[in-house]
C-alpha cells in the first residue's frame, strides 16, 4: 500500500484538504489503498488479512469486565456487615480468652460463616447479572451495513469493515468508520455525538470528510473507508470514556426510599432493644452488689446483646428490595431476548408494565412491510397488475413514449438499486416501497442499468417525511442535453403540483376538472382497499439547473398512480384485542393517506365506531381547548409529520397523565421516541438513529411482540410487589418478636446467626424465588397501574398485617407457654424451646413464600412446578434448615429436635397458608 494508517487518519480527522489534494483526491487515495470506487475491495482472502494486520479491525477496545472477586469485595463493604464482622472479631477474642479454643470460638465463627454466606450469594447474583448485561451490550452493537466488495453489493457487519471498503449510506444510518465521500446527493451529517454542534454539516465533493459515530440526517452517498476501530476519532473518544452503568430505575428509587425508612425504624428499635438488655444486666448486677467487678462472661453477654441489636438492623434493612428489582428485571430482559425484544434501558421493563397507551406506526409494525404493486392508473386507465400476463397486456396497451417516461421515472427517481448478487440473481435493494416500484418497473420489461446509463443524474432529493415526496433531475444526452425533473410521493400532494396529465393515447393534455376528479376518485378507491398510493410525475426543466438549485415543486405532468398492497401482519388483530382487554389504548400514527390508514385500522380492530381518524394538517390547526376534547378520541392520525406525533405524545403524557409507549422506525421518529415514556424501535426496518433514541428494540418488527413486552413489564411489577409483601412480613415479625421479648424477658429468642439466616432466606433467596415468576395471560386482563398507582397497595397491607399478626401470636404463645406444651424440662429446656421458636419462624416464612405467589387469588399452587427456580429455592431452604438445626447446633445455638417437635414446627408454618387464603376473602 502506498499510504500508511496514520497518514490516512490525519487527513480525515484534521479535515486536511491540502493533504487530500496532494494524494490525488478521493480517487488517488482509493488507488493507493488498492481499491476501486465502483467494485470495492477484491476477493483475495490473504490480501484482506494483510490489510487487517496493517490497518487494524473496526472494533473498539472494550473496558475490562469486573472479576468475581471485585463483586465479593464490593459486597463486603456493606455497613451492617462490617459492624457484625467487628462483633464477630471481639467475640472470638473474648470467647477464646475465657473458654479456650475451640469452644469459645463457636459464636464468633458462626457469625463469620453467616457473613461469608451472605457476601458470596450477593456477589454471585451481581456477577451473573453483569455477565448478562455484557451479552446484552454485544447484542446492542450488532449493526450491519450495505457494502460493495468484489463488484457485489452485500450486507456486512460493521466489525468486518476494512480501509478501502466502499460503503453505501442512507438517511438514518450511522457512519461506521472514518472515511471520504465518493458520490451521492444532498448529504447532511449530524455530528452532535462527536462535536456537540446541533447544526448538521453538508458533506460533498468539496468537504468529503465523514467521521465514525455521526449520523446521516438527509441524503444518501457512497463512502470510502480510510480509518477503522481505535484509530477513528470516535474510537479515541471511546478510549477516554468507558460506558457508565444503567441509571437506577424509578422502581429502585422508590424501593430504596422504602428501605431507608424501614432501616431507620429498625435502627430505632435496635437501640432501644440494646438499652433494655444492658439495663437488665446492670440492674441484675446491682442487686447482687457485683457491679464493680465484671467477668469475661458478662463482657461476652454485653457483646451478644450488641450483636443482637446489630442483627435487628440487618433484618430490618430490606437490602433485598433493590436486589429483587434488579434480579427480576435481569431475568425479564433475558427472557424477552428470546421473545424478540431487546431491552436497552432497564427502566423500560417496569415502565412498560404501567403503559396506558401505545402509539403505533402502521407500515412494518401493523403490516408485514412486504409490498407489491397490485393496481395502477397509468395514462388515465385503471388496471389490476400482479401476474405476468397482466403486465404483458399493460405493456402492449401503453403508448411507447408514455412507457419510456414511466420507466425513466421509476428507475432514476429512486433510493433503491437493482444489483446482481454473487449467485448471479437479480436483487432489489432499498426500502420496501422503493422495492415494490422497482419490481413493477422490471415487470414492465425495464432495464435498470440501461435506464441509468441513458441519462445523467444531476440531483436526487431522497424521500423525507415532512415533504412526503422525493425528486430527481436528469440530463438527457440523447435529446441534446435537455433537463427533466421527476417527482414521486404521497399521491394527493404530488397530484396537487400537477397541471397536465398523459392521456390514454400517450399525449400530454391539460389537467381539467373531470380528469382531476377521476384521479382523486381513483386515489380514494385504492386507499379504501387499504392500498398505499403513490403518484409519479415529471416536468421539463427550462433555463438550466445546477445541483444547488431546489427541485421545482409545481408545473408537473402526471404520469400515473400506483396502489401498493402491504398486508396486515397475522396476529395483530388478536394482539390489539388483548391490549383493549388490558385497558391499553392503541392509536395508529402514520404518514399514509387517511383512507388507507382507516381501512387498515378497521382491519386491525384499532378504529372503532366512536373513534376519530384525523389528518396531521387538521390536527395542527386545532386550539388547545379543541385538543383537550379531541385527543382522547383520536384512534388514527394520518399524513402526520414527526412534529404531530411528538405533540400527540406530549399531550397524552402531560395533560392526560397517560404512560405512553411509542413505536418508530425512521430518523423522523426520534423526537417522539424521546418524548415517550417507552420508545420502541423496530429492529429490521428501524434506522440506527431511531434505535439510539429507543428504550426497547423490537427485533422482529411485530406488534404482537410489543404486547409481550407489556406483559413482561406487568410481570416484573407484580413479582416485585409479591416479594415486598413477603419481605415486609418477615421484617415486621422479626423486629416485634425480638424487641418485645428483650423488653419483657431480658433475652432475645433469635440469635445473631439465626437472624442472619432468616435475612438470607427472605432477601436473596426470596428475591430469587418470587422475582423470577414468568408472566401468565391473566396479567393482561387487569387494568394498567398508570402513573399514579401506589406501589404498596391496600391488598398488600391486608396480607402483610394479617400474616404478621398470626406469626407474632404463635411465637409469643410459644415463648409464654412452650415449655409446658412440649413438656420440656432440664437444663437445656431453654435451648430446645428457642430452637423450636426459630424453626417454627423459618417454616412460617417458607409457607408464606408459597402464599405470596398470588396476592389475590386463593389457588397459589397453579403453575408452581413450572417455575423450577422457585421449587429449588424452597427445597434448598428446607434442606439447609434441617442441617442448621441438626448438625450446626454449636454455631447457630440450636439443638436436635424430636420428630414430634419437627412435626409441630412444620404444622405451625403450614397453618399460615389457610390463614392467608382466608385473609384474601376480606375486601379492601
Amino acid at each position: 500500500f502506498d499510504i500508511c494508517a496514520d497518514e490516512l487518519g490525519s487527513i480525515v480527522e484534521g479535515h486536511d484538504v491540502k493533504k487530500l489534494r496532494f494524494h490525488g483526491g478521493v480517487n488517488g487515495i482509493a488507488q493507493k489503498l488498492c481499491t476501486s470506487t465502483n467494485d470495492g475491495l477484491p476477493k483475495d482472502v490473504d490480501a484482506l488479512n494483510r490489510r487487517q494486520e496493517l490497518f487494524g479491525i473496526n472494533k473498539f477496545a472494550e473496558s475490562e469486565s469486573k472479576s468475581f472477586w471485585v463483586f465479593v469485595w464490593e459486597a463486603l463493604h456493606d455497613m451492617t456487615l462490617m459492624i457484625l464482622a467487628v462483633c464477630a472479631f471481639v467475640s472470638l477474642i473474648v470467647g477464646i480468652a475465657t473458654e479456650g479454643w475451640p469452644k469459645g470460638a463457636h459464636d464468633g465463627l458462626g457469625i463469620v460463616a453467616s457473613i461469608m454466606l451472605v457476601v458470596f450469594v450477593t456477589a454471585t447474583s451481581d456477577y451473573r447479572q453483569s455477565l448478562q448485561f455484557k451479552d446484552l451490550d454485544k447484542e446492542k452493537k450488532k449493526i450491519s451495513i450495505q457494502v460493495t466488495r468484489n463488484g457485489f453489493r452485500q450486507k456486512m457487519s460493521i466489525y468486518e469493515l476494512l480501509p478501502g471498503d466502499i460503503v453505501h449510506l442512507a438517511i438514518g444510518d450511522q457512519v461506521p468508520a472514518d472515511g471520504l465521500f465518493v458520490s451521492g446527493f444532498s448529504v447532511l451529517i449530524d455530528e452532535s455525538s462527536l462535536t456537540g454542534e446541533s447544526e448538521p454539516v453538508m458533506v460533498g465533493v468539496e468537504t468529503p470528510f465523514l467521521l465514525s459515530g455521526t449520523k446521516v440526517q438527509d441524503g444518501s452517498c457512497k463512502m470510502l473507508i480510510t480509518t477503522v476501530g481505535m484509530r477513528t476519532q470516535w474510537g479515541k473518544l471511546m478510549a477516554t470514556l468507558s460506558e457508565g452503568g444503567d441509571d437506577e430505575t424509578p422502581l429502585q428509587v422508590k424501593l430504596n426510599g422504602v428501605a431507608t425508612i424501614i432501616g431507620k425504624i429498625g435502627l430505632f428499635f435496635a437501640v432501644i432493644t440494646f438499652a433494655v438488655l444492658v439495663q437488665g444486666l446492670v440492674v441484675r448486677k446491682w442487686k447482687d452488689g457485683s457491679h464493680v467487678d465484671w467477668s469475661a462472661e458478662e463482657a461476652m453477654e454485653m457483646l451478644e446483646y450488641f450483636a443482637i441489636a446489630v442483627t435487628i438492623v440487618v433484618v430490618a434493612v430490606p437490602e433485598g428490595l433493590p436486589l429483587a428489582v434488579t434480579l427480576s428485571l435481569a431475568f425479564a430482559m433475558k427472557k424477552m431476548m428470546n421473545d424478540k425484544a431487546l431491552v436497552r434501558h432497564l427502566a423500560a421493563c417496569e415502565t412498560m408494565g404501567s403503559a396506558t397507551t401505545i402509539c403505533s406506526d402502521k407500515t412494518g409494525t401493523l403490516t408485514t412491510n412486504h409490498m407489491t404493486v397490485v393496481k395502477s392508473c397509468i395514462c388515465m386507465s385503471v388496471r389490476e397488475v400482479g401476474n405476468p400476463s397482466k403486465f404483458a397486456n399493460m405493456k402492449s396497451e401503453l403508448h411507447d413514449s408514455a412507457l419510456k417516461l414511466l420507466l425513466q421515472s421509476i428507475f432514476n427517481n429512486t433510493g433503491g438499486e437493482v444489483v446482481m448478487s454473487k449467485e448471479g440473481k437479480r436483487e432489489i435493494l432499498g426500502t420496501p416501497t422503493e422495492a415494490a416500484i422497482l419490481e413493477f418497473g422490471l415487470s414492465l420489461g425495464g432495464d435498470f442499468q440501461a435506464e441509468r446509463e441513458a441519462v445523467k443524474l444531476v440531483k436526487l432529493e431522497p424521500f423525507n417525511s415532512t415533504k412526503k415526496r422525493m425528486g430527481a433531475v436528469v440530463e438527457l444526452p440523447v435529446e441534446g442535453g435537455r433537463l427533466r425533473a421527476h417527482s414521486k410521493g404521497a399521491s394527493e400532494i404530488v397530484l396537487a403540483s400537477c397541471e397536465k396529465v398523459i392521456n390514454s393515447k400517450g399525449e400530454v393534455v391539460a389537467l381539467d376538472d373531470s380528469s382531476l376528479k377521476f384521479l382523486q376518485a381513483t386515489i380514494d378507491q385504492f386507499a379504501s382497499e387499504a392500498l398505499r398510493t403513490l403518484c409519479l410525475a415529471y416536468k421539463e426543466v427550462q433555463g438550466g439547473f445546477s445541483p444547488n438549485d431546489l427541485i421545482p415543486e409545481s408545473g408537473y405532468t402526471c404520469i400515473g398512480i400506483v396502489g401498493i398492497k402491504d398486508p396486515v401482519r397475522p396476529g395483530v388483530k388478536e394482539s390489539v384485542a388483548v391490549c383493549h382487554a388490558a385497558g391499553i389504548a392503541v392509536r395508529m400514527v402514520t404518514g399514509d393517506n387517511i383512507n388507507t390508514a382507516k381501512a387498515i385500522a378497521r382491519e386491525c380492530g384499532i378504529l372503532t365506531s366512536d373513534g376519530v381518524a384525523i389528518e396531521g394538517p387538521v390536527f395542527r390547526e386545532k386550539s388547545q381547548a379543541e385538543l383537550l376534547e379531541l385527543i382522547p378520541k383520536i384512534q388514527v392520525m394520518a399524513r402526520s409529520s414527526p412534529l404531530d406525533k411528538h405533540t400527540l405524545v406530549k399531550h397524552l403524557r402531560t395533560t392526560f397523565d397517560d404512560v405512553v409507549a411509542v413505536t418508530g422506525d425512521g430518523t423522523n421518529d426520534a423526537p417522539a421516541l424521546h418524548e415517550a415514556d417507552i420508545g420502541l424501535a423496530m429492529g429490521i426496518a428501524g434506522t440506527e438513529v431511531a434505535k439510539e433514541s429507543a428504550d426497547v428494540i423490537i427485533l422482529d418488527d411485530n406488534f404482537s411482540t410489543i404486547v409481550t413486552v407489556a406483559k413482561w413489564g406487568r410481570s416484573v411489577y407484580i413479582n416485585i410487589q409479591k416479594f415486598v409483601q413477603f419481605q415486609l412480613t418477615v421484617n415486621v415479625v422479626a423486629l416485634v418478636v425480638n424487641f418485645s421479648s428483650a423488653c419483657m424477658t431480658g433475652s432475645a429468642p433469635l440469635t445473631a446467626v439465626q437472624l442472619l439466616w432468616v435475612n438470607m432466606i427472605m432477601d436473596t433467596l426470596g428475591a430469587l424465588a418470587l422475582a423470577t415468576e414468568p408472566p401468565n395471560n391473566a396479567l393482561m386482563k387487569r387494568p394498567p397501574v398508570g402513573r399514579k398507582g401506589h406501589f404498596i397497595t391496600n391488598v398488600m397491607w391486608r396480607n402483610i398485617l394479617g400474616q404478621s399478626f398470626y406469626q407474632f401470636l404463635i411465637i409469643w404463645k410459644l415463648q409464654a407457654s412452650g415449655k409446658s406444651m412440649f413438656e420440656l424440662e432440664g437444663s437445656d429446656s431453654d435451648l430446645v424451646l428457642n430452637t423450636i421458636i426459630f424453626n417454627s419462624f423459618v417454616f412460617c416464612q417458607v409457607f408464606n413464600e408459597i402464599s405470596s405467589r398470588e396476592m389475590e387469588s386463593i389457588n397459589v399452587f397453579k403453575g408452581m412446578l413450572n417455575n423450577y427456580v422457585f421449587v429449588m429455592v424452597l427445597v434448598a431452604t428446607v434442606a439447609f434448615q434441617i442441617i442448621i438445626i441438626e448438625f450446626l447446633g454449636t454455631f447457630a445455638n440450636t439443638t436436635h429436635l424430636t420428630s414430634h417437635q419437627w412435626g409441630a414446627c412444620v404444622l405451625i408454618g403450614f397453618i399460615g397458608m389457610p390463614i392467608a387464603a382466608i385473609l384474601k376473602l376480606v375486601p379492601v
